[in-house]
């Protein structure tokens, strides 16, 4: 289980983040959601041990969290990719660099859940499609069998179609390989088919945290409903109601 506990993240005078807790347990999901500058990226920086916070811990059943080596997707799917590199190599990395071993047939499987052909790996980044860039960004964090996936925006440098193809891959790969995750969106749809618990970030602080459904139909604060009447105004959320 991924615990945040009062997390504080301070940068000289400001404030990043602010006294915030989450959880999230084994084979679950959490969408974390807010404006830009809301402080979603810290929260990801932080956890993935590249910013040390001022106050609380972020630990892994227990043990600091970087012992579960969390696996990063990344909001522009190519950011992760060497384009020097044959997309394989790069896919292989997380193998190569905790000196593992690939069980047999993985790759093909993985390759398959995500309908991309294993030849395509022979490419570079730069001979891809935006959309088989993302799903190679899924493969690499998962090549690894993390217990943790953190997903930075994972469907905003996707068109409308792939995106809900994209969605319904991360979910059924999620159901077979029961790790938790930390979805970063602003995209209050996607949070709503695709999460467990939602949690509301607003200048650095949660404001609240509920189910999709409770989240829909009778938002905690004052702020959780402008971002829900937003999204209904733009038909983000037509069909959560």
């Amino acid at each position: 289980m991924l615990n945040v506990d009062t997390v504080s993240v301070h940068r000289g005078t400001s404030v990043a983040l602010e006294g915030v807790s989450l959880t999230i347990a084994q084979g679950k999901t959490l969408a974390v959601v807010g404006e830009s500058g809301a402080g979603k990226s810290t929260l990801i920086a932080s956890i993935l041990g590249l910013l040390r916070p001022s106050k609380g811990t972020i630990t892994w059943s227990g043990a600091p969290v970087q012992s579960c080596r969390p696996a990063l997707v990344m909001q522009e799917p190519r950011s992760a990719l060497n384009p020097a590199w044959p997309l394989l190599q790069s896919v292989m990395e997380p193998i190569t660099a905790r000196k593992a071993r690939l069980s047999s047939g993985r790759l093909e499987r993985l390759c398959a859940g995500l309908e991309l052909p294993v030849e395509l790996l022979d490419r570079k980044s730069t001979e891809i499609s935006i959309g088989q860039a993302q799903r190679v960004g899924i493969l690499r964090a998962l090549i690894a069998a993390p217990p943790l996936i953190l997903f930075d925006e994972p469907l905003s440098a996707l068109d409308a179609v792939t995106q809900k193809h994209t969605a319904r891959l991360i979910s059924d790969l999620q159901a077979e390989e029961g790790f938790a995750a930390l979805i970063v969106t602003h995209d209050l749809g996607y949070a709503c088919a695709y999460s467990d618990e939602i949690a509301v970030l607003k200048s650095g602080r949660i404001e609240e945290v509920s189910t999709p459904q409770a989240f829909v139909t009778q938002p905690q604060t004052d702020y959780g409903r402008t971002l829900r009447d937003a999204a209904f105004a733009l038909g983000a959320l037509e069909h959560a109601a």
